[in-house]
């Protein structure tokens, strides 16, 4: 499926046809990730799980972000 790229404002985006948000089972006002993959990028529903595991990654890793550094050399 062939998508064009748009202005919205300042900003640009992308209009997803009514088939597309069909299949993603999303609607209007839904919220989708966009996750970058060896193959490209994949769009998926939200994932109220795997948000909140994310912030709590986010969290910790501000908080420890010297530890975590020492760790990666």
């Amino acid at each position: 499926m062939k998508l064009k790229i748009t202005a919205i404002g300042n900003s640009a985006g992308v209009i997803l046809p009514k088939e597309l948000l069909a299949r993603l089972r999303v609607e209007k006002g839904d919220e989708v990730y966009a996750l970058e993959t060896p193959d490209g990028i994949r769009l998926t529903t939200y994932d109220p799980v795997f948000a909140a595991q994310m912030e709590v990654a986010e969290e910790i890793m501000r908080r420890d972000r010297d530890l975590l550094r020492k760790l990666a050399q």
